[in-house]
């Protein structure tokens, strides 16, 4: 049974962050720790309450297809009811079309607990926000006031389309053709991987669609952007005539089946009615918005689900009576056993230093966009570009391994479905692939993101986290072997860093081939440098009345420097050298 861990929560937003890195921030000036919890405590009741028990009922009855349409999971249709009575859909959306204007880090420490309760529910309505936060940004000002107010409010929900059966992440390589008619465009085309593409939540479902006008140049180049909604919409906002769009099937998937994978046709008689966002040629960097904002989202999934197989382990591990401990005369619970405690101690401290990360990058999106001062906010979002593919990579990566660790702790009994242990592995699987694969990750942090600036922003980061760590000298004793060991692996990423900056200009192939190492290395030394912090907060706050959940803490960042960090070594040691041996390997030798 699925509990939201409001205290690890809030400690990252309260403690180790805290409000005080929202100074300057316009917009967001009502924030605080109270509004925070007020907002938790909520999303924790309904997420325990009403997604939580369909979690393992929508993925044993899934979503089904017909000619008509996509029938949901039994109960997910009125989960959602109440979610949009709840106001959720309108948390952290724009303001001036019925949104709740709260930071960015709240928003994704609510999203965790949605992703734990119920992954597969979680995914429509993220959509539906990346869809409205793209559309606000580049939609033309009618566009705006038609589609954004019932968006926001969940009355409708949104969908990106982009990908296509024979291009794949190649995305110049999509052939769905936009004519022009008129004020708008006629789409014909197909698509395939479109989550919840096709549902029976609402009326109405606005597709981002990503199509090429006749002429346009090959390539990413020549991509627009177009609503194409599921229902035309009169200019009054009214509802009219069902558009040239149809969900031709669903995916039998690996996991996560009650959020419906559709293959979705454009144009199958007149063409599908369409409506240019933005300029024409520019669809790709539309889309990017949207895939930026999805990217932070699927990266915390990782660590979402991953929590929930946590505590589903750890409930298993108190009640499991095998064998004797090591010293002991009875036979014990599991977790008295030091492998179990091994394996728990690694997952929390991972689930707690992957929710760090994530939040600070988050943090750094909300100073990108609302302070006050414009070099505060370049000097932000140049982190957050930063940060947001080492959160997706990282976080799933070492998501699927956690999840996997949960099955472990169960024993045999992890590898029955009953248990749901297997369902939590499943599921999290997709989190590595959706929005880009992990090379895809790291080929972004390597290219756009490092070789764009020559490691400049990388730079900027390792010295601040190498001024904090020194300044951490003073910190309680409790807290010196976390700093130390984050020290060490702030060292071994500078080194990395470097060598791979001159590789990339040198040798091309050898960097893309050390790529995802180096990404992981980035994810579990920013890991050991917030969970230093961390340590040195609790070891302030351990020895008092209320000291237990932090001398937890402390106990979790222990494990984590000693044995989570020291992976840092062995990446290093890769990215140093284990380029040549796979750019060498001609295609024909595998």
């Amino acid at each position: 049974m699925y509990r939201a861990p409001l205290s690890d929560i809030t400690f990252v937003l309260d403690e180790l962050l805290g409000p005080e890195a929202l100074a300057g921030c316009r917009g967001l000036e009502e924030y605080s720790p109270e509004l925070a919890a007020g907002v938790l405590e909520e999303a924790a009741r309904f997420a325990e309450g009403v997604l939580e028990p369909l979690n393992k009922t929508g993925d044993r009855e899934g979503a089904h297809w017909s000619e008509s349409g996509v029938r949901t999971a039994a109960g997910f249709k009125g989960a959602y009811r109440k979610f949009v009575e709840g106001g959720w859909p309108q948390l952290g959306a724009d303001a001036e079309y019925g949104g709740q204007a709260v930071p960015r880090m709240l928003t994704t420490a609510v999203q965790e607990i949605w992703a734990s309760a119920n992954l597969a529910f979680k995914l429509c309505p993220m959509l539906t926000h990346g869809a409205a936060h793209a559309l606000s940004l580049s939609g033309s000002k009618a566009q705006k006031a038609l589609y954004l107010p019932r968006m926001v409010r969940g009355e409708w929900t949104g969908t990106m389309v982009l990908t296509e059966p024979h291009a794949g992440s190649d995305l110049g390589l999509i052939r769905t053709r936009a004519v022009p008619e008129g004020d708008h465009y006629r789409l014909f085309g197909q698509k395939i991987f479109i989550t919840w593409g096709e549902h029976d939540y609402t009326d109405n479902i606005i597709h981002m669609v990503l199509a090429r006008i006749e002429g346009s140049p090959a390539g990413t180049r020549g991509i627009s952007m177009f609503i194409v909604p599921k229902v035309l919409v009169r200019a009054d906002g009214s509802l009219g005539e069902r558009n040239d769009v149809r969900c031709v099937s669903i995916e039998h998937k690996l996991g996560i089946h009650a959020s419906p994978t559709c293959v979705m046709a454009f144009g199958e008689g007149p063409g599908a009615t369409g409506y240019l966002v933005g300029e024409a040629n520019r669809g790709l960097e539309y889309m990017f918005i949207m895939m930026n904002s999805a990217r932070l989202s699927v990266g915390l999934e990782g660590y979402a689900v991953s929590e929930r197989a946590l505590q589903q382990a750890l409930e298993w591990a108190r009640t499991r009576v095998q064998g004797r401990a090591a010293g002991g005369s009875a036979p014990a619970t599991i977790i008295h056993h030091a492998d179990v405690k091994r394996m728990l101690l690694g997952m929390k401290s991972s689930v707690q230093a992957m929710r760090a990360v994530s939040l600070y990058a988050a943090c750094q999106l909300d100073v990108a966009a609302h302070h006050t001062d414009a070099a505060r906010r370049a000097a932000a979002q140049a982190r957050a570009d930063l940060l947001i593919p080492i959160v997706k990579g990282w976080c799933t990566e070492l998501g699927i391994e956690l999840a996997s660790t949960g099955i472990q702790v169960h024993g045999g009994m992890g590898f029955i479905e009953e248990t749901g242990a297997a369902q939590m592995l499943r599921d999290v699987r997709i989190t590595a692939i959706y929005e880009g694969t992990t090379g895809i990750q790291a080929n972004d942090l390597l290219g756009r993101k490092i070789g764009r600036d020559g490691g400049a922003a990388l730079a900027a980061l390792i010295a601040e986290m190498r001024a904090e760590l020194e300044r951490l000298a003073a910190a309680p004793p409790a807290a010196r072997a976390a700093r130390d060991a984050a020290l060490e692996g702030v060292t071994l990423l500078e080194r990395s860093a470097n060598a791979l900056v001159a590789m990339h200009s040198r040798a091309p192939e050898q960097a893309a081939a050390v790529a995802v190492p180096f990404l992981m290395l980035c994810g579990f030394v920013l890991g050991g440098w917030l969970m230093a912090r961390a340590a040195a907060t609790a070891a302030r706050r351990a020895g008092g009345a209320d000291g237990e959940p932090y001398r937890a803490r402390l106990a979790s960042c222990g494990v984590y420097a000693a044995q989570l960090l020291p992976r840092a070594l062995g990446l290093e040691r890769i990215v140093s050298r284990g380029g040549e041996s796979v750019a060498g390997t001609p295609p024909e030798l595998i």
